[in-house]
């Protein structure tokens, strides 16, 4: 990865509030701010049930769909 590219990414989480920047002198220190992501895990930990619930239904749902296919061979 460029040097650029990298700047270009350290920006985008600079500006999301996901990342904070000190400078010393040529040096660039990059610390990682955790309290914007509790808020997103707040939120995918209250709908985590409902998301188990629905994609284990489905997987039982392939896999059930999958047996008759099976026995054939």
């Amino acid at each position: 990865m460029t040097l650029a590219a990298v700047s270009k990414h350290l920006r985008v989480l600079e500006r999301a509030g996901l990342m904070r920047r000190e400078r010393d002198g040529w040096y660039h220190h990059c610390y990682l701010e955790t309290r914007p992501l509790e808020s997103a895990v707040a939120f995918l930990a209250k709908y985590r049930p409902f998301w188990e619930d629905t994609l284990g239904a489905l997987a039982r749902h392939v896999e059930e769909a999958e047996e008759p296919t099976r026995s054939r061979r």
